[in-house]
């Protein structure tokens, strides 16, 4: 089930949400269940056989942590061993339906083998609930928790707003919410604000999202080479493309669970304000940067030991950010880029030398809009046939700029018809930075908690708009994640 979808929005969560508090008067285990229910329907919506694998996923990482965490197997193994095949266990999950086709091709390939393809459906959200339960099981281990009934860990773990496509989320953060009292009673400014922020990212995934889809599609998609504009105007597209429609995702996520008084962590802070690569993942997919950082690389040593191994657990936590998001190459390599930039950064900060601020800017963000052009590329050769348009592709004008300069011919310009490149999506891709760099993001907004009849009218505008353009089903990017 869609957050853009009619059935969602007028049926599913208005129904969900009243039926929840009118039995939080009743009894409030009886309303969490309900609320598990629903969450469980609204995860079966897509495909039925997805469910038994979340269900087998809830019911063997609870019993492992609860095992852990009570020494219940400790005459027979230490916690240790049964936290690594816990883990273990959530890694091979995730790793047969995800990569299993991914690995049977690139042996074929480099081996010249035909083992049949396993044509594996990949389960919704796998990535997202393998990654949260993991550290439910680590923090069992360390002994950071308190036992929480089954009821408490399946919601955290199911809860509908951020089930599909994050953000990833904490226990420390979720599963006390949920047990709190004043939770239990709507919250009308929490309405206002999550009916708001919900417009917000409807608005950004229907209105802007989609539009820049349409041109990021016809480059890397076409089988023409791009020329010079069209290859930036390709990789802006999708640059742009992927910000709105996650992020848009994530604020539709926030302001769905605030209609049940439930905070979601914030995942996104303008990130591409940032200075520095560094900088951005403080900013992009914020809760992904904590779980690598706080369960891959400090465990891995950190910084703690030396250089050279600081810069090898760097390169470990991106290529594996790299493959957490998709079986291919094409991922993997992306990952690889942000590790080195990750890694120069870090050479580059010991030189004690200060760009100026927009030079800093405008590096990082041409690094960000280059290596997501392997990040949305099918193969190699598509994201090659843009990045040989971006840097020594024809010079080739629209046709709308033929009558005023056409003095330029002289020079080697030519000029011609573009999908990608017209008056309107200039002006949109001008609009797509203004809005990432200028006005408050949702955090910002989160924390003002302003509600006044403005944001009302506001929020009903935003909603409208997108509403009336519901022409097509659109799918989130992150759900194939």
């Amino acid at each position: 089930m869609l957050f853009n979808s009619f059935e969602y929005i007028f049926a599913f969560l208005p129904l969900v949400f009243f039926l929840y508090f009118a039995l939080t008067k009743v009894r409030i285990h009886l309303a969490q269940i309900v609320l598990i229910l629903a969450s469980l329907f609204f995860y079966a919506w897509w495909k039925l056989e997805y469910l038994p694998i979340l269900l087998a996923s809830i019911a063997f990482n609870f019993t492992l942590a609860d095992l852990i965490r009570e020494d219940k197997l400790q005459r027979f193994l230490p916690n240790k061993a049964v936290l690594i095949f816990g883990i273990a266990a959530n890694v091979a999950l995730l790793g047969y339906y995800k990569y299993a086709d991914f690995f049977i091709e690139n042996v074929n390939s480099t081996l010249a083998t035909e083992y049949e393809s396993l044509n594996l459906l990949l389960p919704l959200a796998i990535s997202f609930f393998t990654f949260q339960q993991i550290t439910y099981l680590v923090d069992s281990y360390r002994g950071d928790i308190k036992k929480h009934s089954f009821l408490s860990y399946t919601l955290f773990v199911t809860f509908f707003p951020q089930l599909i496509a994050g953000p990833i989320v904490h226990h420390r953060e979720m599963i006390p919410q949920f047990e709190t009292k004043l939770n239990w009673i709507k919250d009308y400014k929490n309405i206002v604000m999550g009916l708001f922020i919900f417009s917000l990212g409807l608005f950004k995934k229907v209105m802007i999202a989609d539009q820049f889809a349409i041109w990021a599609t016809a480059g890397f998609d076409g089988s023409h080479p791009l020329s010079l504009l069209e290859a930036w105007a390709t990789s802006l597209s999708y640059t742009f493309q992927l910000y709105f429609d996650f992020s848009g995702y994530t604020d539709m996520a926030i302001g769905a669970a605030l209609l049940f008084n439930i905070k979601l962590p914030i995942n996104f802070n303008s990130p591409y304000k940032a200075l520095n690569i560094q900088d951005f993942w403080r900013r992009w997919h914020m809760t992904l940067t904590r779980f690598l950082t706080e369960y891959i690389y400090i465990p891995l040593g950190g910084s703690r030991n030396g250089e050279l191994r600081t810069y090898i657990n760097i390169m470990i936590v991106f290529l594996i950010g790299g493959m957490w998001h998709g079986a291919g190459w094409t991922f993997i390599f992306w990952g690889f880029l942000h590790g080195l930039a990750l890694v120069v950064h870090r050479s580059w900060g010991k030189l004690s030398f200060q760009m100026p601020r927009w030079l800093a800017w405008f590096i990082t963000f041409n690094f960000v809009n280059i290596a997501w052009v392997f990040f949305r590329a099918n193969t190699f050769d598509d994201a090659l046939k843009v990045i040989k348009g971006m840097f020594s592709g024809s010079l080739v004008l629209p046709e709308f700029l033929a009558s005023k300069l056409s003095f330029l011919q002289s020079y080697g310009f030519e000029f011609g018809a573009f999908s990608s490149v017209t008056p309107f999506s200039i002006a949109f891709t001008l609009f797509g930075f203004g809005l990432v760099l200028l006005p408050k993001n949702t955090m910002q907004l989160m924390q003002d908690q302003v509600v006044s009849t403005r944001t009302m009218l506001l929020s009903a505008l935003l909603f409208t708009i997108s509403i009336l353009s519901f022409y097509k089903v659109s799918e989130f990017i992150y759900f194939n994640f």
